[in-house]
């Protein structure tokens, strides 16, 4: 019998929609300093919206859907000219902005107006492959070697103060065995880094059956943005992600996820919930636990929690302390933090911290062509029809198909009759 690496039953269905979710994703401009292979974003240089077009964007926004945050991405934000303004107007508004960032841009200085303008936190994008220079400090480090750069962001973000601090990047197949020493490195360092999140790799190659159509117009593989000419492993799937962080942590247990918009048992966003001090982990947090956090949080605010503030997520204790009687995770995890102060009582000075874990699944090519998406997809995003005038909610790691081609493109299996098929134009 297959084994079973993730059970449904005992996850919670974050309760995010189109039209009420915990994140909302904005792209000022489209220019970044790195060219990050796996990247779906074409890098155009003086790509910068106005602000007027930011605020319309923001008020379309409002119109279509609830939202705890903005993700401000890109491109790089921090090249944005108005990035400051920015942040105030989506503070003004009541939503967290949150700078989605490779960091390269951010200085002391910039962080300080930042955080006057209102940042609720950063999202920096590190891993092996941005190709951060030739000659630079990070040429040819791997995922381990980096933690030093991630270290650095994360305490530039603690000297600030109150400003949520989280870590994404892309997992390939040559980089998935990496990921136990990345969730011991966040563990370690529980008190200043709030999130981990790892994007399994997508990208189309040759090796993929599939024939690619705008409408009915056949569309020659190497003219879309995200392809590569050589073959790659682009079916990772969250399982993957959560066995190999179990060959070392075995007790690691997710807690909540998105599904596909194909298949219910997609792991699309796979949320992972743990509270501990900097040297040990008392539990993981279950369904039932996030659960009731999204619902008494919506309930109090009319939309449901995205990033939690560094002083909530510093509320571990509290957390252990209040919620034993009605959670079952809780009370097991109170049970060994109760013996881990039983043997030192000194112990009992150390803070105890929540920290989140993530593991996202971007698109799946089926079988018979369909395409399954992130359901209720959080990093939705704005787009213009320019020939109709039209505004839409669209996918942000597919918003160059219809920049491109003015619709998502469709895909169709390639009749093959056993021979690997060969990529029209090669």
């Amino acid at each position: 019998m297959e084994e079973m690496i993730i059970d449904a039953r005992k996850l919670y269905r974050l309760p995010w929609n189109m039209a009420d979710n915990g994140i909302t994703w904005m792209e000022p401009t489209a220019q970044c300093n790195l060219n990050c292979y796996g990247c779906y974003r074409k890098n155009i240089k003086d790509s910068h919206k106005t602000m007027e077009e930011a605020k319309h964007e923001l008020d379309f926004y409002e119109s279509q859907r609830k939202s705890d945050c903005i993700s401000i991405a890109g491109g790089d934000p921090l090249l944005y000219p108005h990035i400051i303004e920015l942040v105030a107007e989506i503070k003004r508004r009541g939503i967290k902005p949150i700078v989605n960032t490779n960091g390269i841009a951010l200085t002391k200085e910039l962080l300080h107006d930042l955080k006057k303008a209102g940042v609720f936190g950063f999202t920096f994008h590190i891993d092996s492959k941005q190709g951060r220079g030739r000659g630079k400090d990070w040429e040819g480090k791997n995922e381990l070697e980096l933690n030093e750069l991630r270290l650095h962001y994360a305490e530039m973000l603690a000297a600030e103060g109150n400003i949520s601090c989280s870590f994404n990047s892309t997992v390939y197949a040559d980089t998935l065995h990496y990921l136990p020493e990345l969730v011991d490195w966040a563990h370690k360092h529980i008190d200043i880094v709030h999130t981990m999140v790892f994007i399994l790799f997508r990208y189309i190659t040759p090796d993929l059956p599939f024939d690619f159509y705008a409408g009915d117009k056949k569309i020659i593989f190497d003219e879309i943005h995200y392809h590569s000419d050589r073959e790659e492993v682009t079916n990772l799937v969250a399982q993957d992600a959560v066995k190999e962080i179990r060959r070392r942590f075995p007790e690691f247990e997710p807690a909540a996820f998105l599904n596909g918009t194909k298949k219910a048992d997609d792991f699309k966003w796979l949320l992972t919930e743990r509270i501990g001090t900097k040297d040990k982990i008392f539990g993981y947090l279950d369904n039932k636990f996030l659960e009731m956090v999204m619902s008494a949080y919506h309930l109090k605010n009319d939309r449901y929690l995205s990033y939690a503030s560094p002083k909530t997520n510093s509320l571990g204790r509290a957390t252990l302390l209040n919620a034993w009687g009605i959670n079952k995770s809780v009370r097991k995890a109170l049970g060994k933090y109760l013996k881990y102060i039983g043997t030192n009582p000194l112990r009992a000075l150390k803070k105890v911290h929540m920290q989140s874990l993530m593991v996202i699944q971007p698109v799946d090519f089926m079988s018979n062509g369909d395409q399954s998406m992130c359901d209720a997809c959080p990093d939705i995003t704005y787009w213009k029809d320019e020939k109709t005038g039209e505004e839409k909610l669209v996918w942000s790691c597919r918003l160059e198909e219809p920049m491109q081609y003015g619709e998502f493109l469709h895909t169709v299996p390639r009749k093959t009759s056993g021979k690997k098929p060969e990529m029209e134009n090669q």
